[in-house]
């Protein structure tokens, strides 16, 4: 134990229960593990299985009434007994953590560059403005963050790259050890491929430690020496990597790998065949009757009126044709002294297709490409520049905001951020039944029963124990499950999916796509899928466009872009994603 840099023995933590909790429940239950300097250890397993309440006791990060029992050391230092100077350099300096949700960890008020000088000013207080600029723009750099985004704020960056700034803040100290929670979750394949390669080279030139926390099994064995699977606070199995992922021992091992190389899989041979799945489809049957109860009068002729003309029939539930999405960057003071002209950001960028009702079309690409961009201008969160937005065979770019809002009840969004997207001050059951409310769909007795029901859905159970929870008391997985039932509750026509499974680890990414295929068939959904992972975009979808720069430049059947990928950014994306 005397060679290894950090040592972990018989943690247990437990976070602040209800008065009406009578027994402790262990979020950590008995974890202990050893990490070398220049290994990279990763840890894999559910959401809420305790992943990320390890990675923050071993930094002192938790709530002040959090239990903690155990041992935590750092080389020959009690990381529990640290004075708070001691800690401060602790954090940082010697251990750096990347967390799993870069918007809520990023001051809004400050640029990029402000949030990176006052890092490294911090615990560096000899460097100047200028070597503390020189020495972030080269880290940023190396996360793909070029240096005229300096002065942004993160509310304009997409969410992959907030992440990709995450990081960089991680790296600037160069610490011993890094504790990565999901830090490639926001990432498309391309990205995340070249940030792991980043910080496995750093692991190996300078002796850098790496926790990986996530719930990507191939992704883990790509990059990590050995693995640690965590199930209920425990963990039940860890090994050399290769060993684990080829003999696993334990039965939790054996499912989590079961289902990935589900998802590994062609679509047909995924989702299963129709045949052979009557009891299935039984119990699907009866879940969406108790989901769905009769449409008030208002509801129905609200309905109704959108469908008129035979638009019901028609093929194409949505239309877009030649959108634009341009955002101008204003030139500072000096810059126009210097008569620059200000710069143009082409988001989207004449993009066009049709999406069929019943269908999953999904949009796949790199993060910053415009996906995000593109369903919120089709949702007109944001105006278009240019183009047209049809649905239903109405044209909606030009509808007055009273309007829009009518057409948002059959329209909704699945947000790639769940926390952000979530009240605080709102518990989980006001939050899903907020939208029902809003658009007077039920009273509030009515509205209560049906979140129940929904909640009962989306595998937040027991019910009655996550009703009354607050968005901060859930893990990264369950927020996202929240998100995805307060998007269902309206029973919409239109579903737009901005990354709803990619905080979800493998099997629970596994049910809540059955569940979402379920729905689909039952309520006759359609849904627009935007994902950077291109396994779930393969198993999920029927047609997908690739898209880069803010346009599309390849659209075709799931299969034929995985099997037969004829553009070159194409071929660069499916060869970077990593394999089980």
């Amino acid at each position: 134990m005397a060679n290894n840099l950090l040592s972990v023995e018989n943690l247990r933590v437990a976070y602040p229960t209800r008065q009406w909790q009578a027994e402790v429940e262990w979020a950590v239950d008995g974890v202990s593990f050893a990490i070398a300097p220049g290994e990279r250890l990763g840890f894999v397993g559910e959401s809420g299985c305790g992943k990320s309440t390890l990675g923050r006791a071993s930094m002192r990060l938790l709530p002040k009434s959090s239990w903690v029992e155990g041992e935590v050391k750092f080389e020959d230092r009690l990381v529990f007994s640290l004075d708070p100077h001691q800690l401060r350099q602790f954090r940082g300096e010697v251990v750096a953590l990347v967390f799993q949700d870069p918007m809520t960890r990023l001051d809004p008020l400050m640029t990029i560059g402000n949030h990176c000088i006052e890092t490294l000013q911090a615990h560096q207080p000899q460097l100047s403005r200028s070597q503390a600029k020189e020495n972030a723009i080269a880290v940023l750099e190396a996360v793909k963050i070029p240096a005229s985004r300096w002065d942004q704020y993160p509310h304009e960056f997409s969410g992959g790259m907030r992440q990709r700034v995450a990081i960089a803040l991680a790296l600037l100290l160069d610490p011993k050890l890094i504790i990565a929670d999901e830090p490639t979750t926001s990432l498309d394949v391309t990205v995340a491929s070249e940030i792991l390669q980043e910080l496995t080279r750093l692991c190996k030139e300078r002796n850098l430690a790496l926790m990986l926390i996530s719930h990507d099994l191939a992704m883990i064995g790509e990059y990590c020496d050995r693995v640690a699977v965590m199930y209920d606070g425990k963990i039940v199995e860890m090994g050399n990597t290769q060993t684990l992922l080829s003999h696993p021992q334990h039965q939790y091992t054996r499912s989590l790998l079961n289902a990935a190389l589900l998802l590994k899989r062609q679509k047909a041979e995924g989702r299963g065949q129709k045949e052979g799945q009557g009891d299935r489809d039984t119990e699907s049957e009866g879940r969406g009757a108790m989901l769905a109860p009769e449409l008030d009068n208002a509801e129905s002729e609200g309905r109704d009126a959108m469908l008129a003309s035979g638009e019901e029939k028609a093929e194409i539930l949505l239309g877009v044709t030649d959108l634009k999405q341009h955002y101008t960057l204003e030139a500072g003071f000096l810059q126009n002294l210097l008569s620059r002209k200000n710069t143009t950001i082409k988001a989207v960028d004449g993009v066009s297709f049709d999406l069929r009702k019943g269908e999953t079309f999904g949009l796949v690409g790199e993060s910053g490409c415009g996906k995000s961009t593109l369903s919120r201008t089709i949702l007109q969160l944001v105006r278009a520049t240019s183009g047209s937005v049809t649905f239903l065979g109405k044209e909606i770019t030009q509808l007055p905001e009273t309007e829009i809002r009518k057409m948002r009840r059959h329209i909704q969004m699945i947000f790639q951020d769940p926390l952000a997207c979530l009240n605080p001050l709102m518990s989980v059951g006001e939050s899903i039944a907020d939208p029902l409310l809003i658009h007077k769909l039920a009273t509030p007795t009515e509205a209560k029963k049906r979140v129940e029901q929904v909640l009962e859905r989306v595998s937040l159970t027991p019910v009655s124990d996550y009703y009354y929870r607050y968005p901060r008391e859930l893990s990264g997985g369950q927020q996202q499950r929240v998100a995805i039932a307060r998007a269902l509750i309206t029973q919409p026509q239109l579903i737009i999916c901005d990354e709803p499974v990619s905080m979800l680890d493998a099997t629970v990414q596994t049910q809540v796509l059955e569940l979402m295929q379920s729905l689909k068939d039952e309520f006759n959904l359609t849904y627009l899928f935007i994902t950077h992972d291109l396994t779930v975009a393969r198993f999920f979808c029927d047609r997908i466009a690739v898209m880069n720069a803010g346009q599309i430049v390849e659209l075709g059947t799931a299969e034929d872009i995985f099997t037969q990928p004829q553009h070159p950014y194409t071929q660069t994306l499916l060869s970077a994603a990593p394999h089980l």
